[in-house]
């Protein structure tokens, strides 16, 4: 089971690259650290180097999610321990050749989903000095959309080592890789692709200015505001020029003591999904948007069976 430490980043693969790098960086308050002809790397208000990175691609779709883990050691590791798993890793354990540097690997899940897990990668150590009505920290939790729930919790948890922390019903599963309530959750859908990105902003206030000046450009927020009941965090959901689904969010939940949590099945029912009454459960078009197109990823992969070892 390998330790990772967090949420770093998710790269997104967009045909509407010059829109989403306007959007993220003049509307929703991120700052960009590199741009050429076909990537864009965006930070956010804390130490992170980036927690997006947006590349040109003929449709949308989810290049590869990052995670931390402690240094070089713990990255050798994994790379033989997601060996022995009979998990096809892309890219060996090496020195990064992406801005904001640092020593990694790739991989991909049985739904193909690229994974990187990486440590040493810089950081900003400078004030953050972006004047934007909200400023996102970082990333709090990304959402994915599987085919199969309970497979790719397993996942997850048996390989690389988050814990459940809550139960939407059978329909969606929280997990957490630290004290945070999740960094990943999954819903059940038709198909494989990112539900939603959340991003994290200094409190309610900073949340209901970030909405205000979505909407003075334009925007109307597809759900929300509003808190929801696993997690206990407040939220609000727009879609971006690309399709995807992002949230400002804050006052998510952390689990203090491991030994003593336990993790509890909380119904589908509208005073649970926003317990302020404010958003009320999502609209089918906001459903349609977080469900986004099938992603079968970029990594021509062979098939793996349910103990994740190639057919």
């Amino acid at each position: 089971m390998l330790e990772i430490t967090h949420l770093r980043h998710i790269s997104l693969i967009t045909p509407n690259l010059e829109e989403q790098v306007h959007f993220y960086e003049e509307l929703w308050g991120l700052d960009k650290v590199f741009e050429d002809e076909d990537n864009a790397h965006l930070r956010g208000a804390g130490p992170e180097h980036h927690i997006l990175h947006l590349q040109r691609g003929e449709r949308r779709g989810i290049h590869h999610i990052a995670f931390g883990m402690i240094d070089k050691q713990a990255v050798d590791q994994a790379a033989v321990y997601l060996k022995e798993k009979g998990l096809q890793i892309v890219e060996p354990p090496g020195y990064l050749d992406e801005i904001g540097g640092g020593y990694g690997l790739r991989f991909v899940d049985y739904e193909n989903r690229c994974i990187e897990l990486s440590a040493w990668v810089d950081i900003h150590t400078g004030f953050w000095s972006k004047k934007i009505d909200a400023n996102p920290l970082f990333l709090n939790h990304i959402v994915l959309n599987t085919t199969d729930i309970h497979r790719t919790m397993e996942f997850f948890t048996e390989v690389l080592g988050f814990k459940v922390s809550d139960w939407s019903e059978d329909q969606m599963v929280f997990l957490r890789c630290n004290k945070n309530h999740h960094s990943i959750a999954l819903n059940q859908a038709d198909h494989a692709s990112v539900n939603h990105i959340a991003y994290e902003v200094d409190g309610v206030d900073e949340v209901m200015r970030g909405i205000s000046n979505i909407r003075k450009n334009g925007y109307q927020e597809i759900w929300g505001p509003g808190r929801h009941g696993p997690g206990n965090n407040i939220f609000c959901y727009f879609q971006d020029p690309g399709g995807f689904v992002m949230e400002y969010t804050c006052y998510l939940s952390t689990i203090e003591d491991e030994k003593t949590w336990r993790a509890q099945v909380w119904k589908r029912v509208p005073h649970l999904m926003d317990r302020w009454g404010t958003a009320g459960p999502p609209k089918p078009e906001t459903r349609a948007a977080m469900a986004g197109e099938p992603d079968t990823g970029w990594v021509k992969n062979e098939k793996v069976t349910d103990r994740g070892e190639p057919k």
